[in-house]
């Protein structure tokens, strides 16, 4: 089979600086019929079961696709779809490129030369499209919120009104918009607690020079509990800890989902539609989750392979995680929930993350739907259930 490849993204400052895209539509927010809909307005619908090198000119077409991280089990639906072939069938050559803290792909993807597709959070692309981009969510990936706030038992915190007089740590880049939300939703205003920089670890937690910190289920919370608590020699437990899940807060934003340029979809590669290549990419790209759902101990081996720095333990509960923010999908996976998008939109509103409604244009299901048109199988995961995956020391 074809292979795909993957390039460590090495990015300039220019190409970091956001495109000054027209954003064109009316500004109004999607309603709920909207997001049904299986055509935005102005365009065809693309086709359900027209992939494969024959239907996409004779040979693969070369598609870059910008992650938002590096090669870790929140990927694995991406890393299988090549290891398994999806891309190569759909008539796909796959070039993924790494992300990391300094590579924003709402920004990556939004410059004019940069990737067809990316892959990101739903509010900081919004912010995005606010400021000027034209990206477009076309497959909410994750049905649900993966980010937590976590503080010590002894620290007594046990809702955001509990971080007054605090020292509160946020990650930058526009993924603290969760926490700031909870905190104004619970009255707080920016002079009431202190906002401490968080890297991408639990370091100041452990070292208490900060009282909570952000974490996702996924990964941060796993590299706390895979550490040893000094005091007994043991690791540290979930009963250690006071855990805010910010879906109970109330102030859960989308996450995960895959962008592309509306510009770029608008036209074509060669004589191939864009729309048809970026359904024929979720079309594989499902297949992956699918089955990284149906044997995660394999995708964890197949992320292992990507070169990632992180253990196999820590991978397995990784994408048993991952696979919990995923299945259900309840409309099929990619299908955006218009209830969870519009709680998204007035959220950001409310604490202004956002300035106003984002265009109609700024989401659209028919490219997902025409995808799940083409698969078989279970797309849905009405019954799936998440595992229960031992910690390991240090993610090994």
């Amino acid at each position: 089979m074809k292979r795909f490849w993957r390039s460590t993204s090495l990015l300039s400052a220019a190409v970091l600086i956001l495109a000054a895209c027209g954003t064109g539509g009316t500004g109004a927010t999607p309603t709920a019929q909207q997001a049904g809909s299986s055509t935005p307005s102005g365009s065809e619908p693309a086709a359900a079961d027209d992939c494969g090198a024959a239907a996409l000119g004779g040979s693969n077409v070369d598609v870059s696709f910008q992650l938002q991280w590096t090669p870790q089990a929140q990927f694995a639906g991406y890393f299988a779809a090549n290891d398994k072939g999806y891309y190569d069938e759909a008539g796909l050559n796959v070039k993924i490129l790494d992300g990391g803290p300094t590579i924003p792909p709402q920004q990556v993807v939004a410059a004019k030369d940069g990737p067809e597709l990316g892959e990101g959070w739903v509010p900081k692309v919004l912010v995005a499209d606010e400021a000027g981009a034209d990206l477009v969510n076309i497959a909410q990936v994750f049905q649900r919120s993966g980010t937590l706030d976590v503080s010590w038992k002894d620290s007594n915190i046990t809702s955001p009104a509990d971080w007054k007089g605090k020292r509160i740590g946020a990650w930058g880049f526009g993924n603290q918009f969760e926490m700031t939300a909870a905190a104004s939703k619970a009255g707080l205003a920016k002079t009431d607690y202190k906002e401490v920089t968080q890297d991408f670890n639990m370091d100041l937690l452990l070292n208490r020079d900060i009282d909570t910190a952000m974490a996702m289920t996924y990964n941060e919370l796993a590299q706390l509990l895979e550490k040893k608590n000094p005091a007994t020699g043991k690791l540290y437990s979930l009963d250690d800890l006071n855990i805010l899940s910010f879906n109970e807060v109330g102030t859960a934003m989308l996450q995960d989902h895959v962008i592309a340029r509306k510009s770029w979809l608008e036209g074509k590669t060669g004589s191939v539609s864009n729309e048809k290549i970026a359904t024929c990419f979720l079309r594989a790209s499902f297949k992956g989750w699918i089955y990284c759902r149906d044997n995660p101990s394999d995708c964890v081996d197949i992320t292992l392979n990507q070169g990632t720095i992180l253990g196999k333990g820590h991978q397995a509960w990784m994408m048993n995680e991952i696979n919990a923010l995923i299945w259900p999908s309840p409309d099929g996976i990619g299908i955006l929930d218009p209830k969870l998008w519009q709680q998204t939109i007035d959220i950001s509103k409310e604490f202004k993350i956002l300035k106003a409604d984002p265009a109609s244009w700024t989401f659209r299901t028919d490219l997902a739907q025409a995808a799940l048109d083409g698969l078989q199988g279970d797309t849905k995961g009405t019954t799936f259930t998440k595992a229960t995956v031992e910690v390991t020391p240090g993610g090994e």
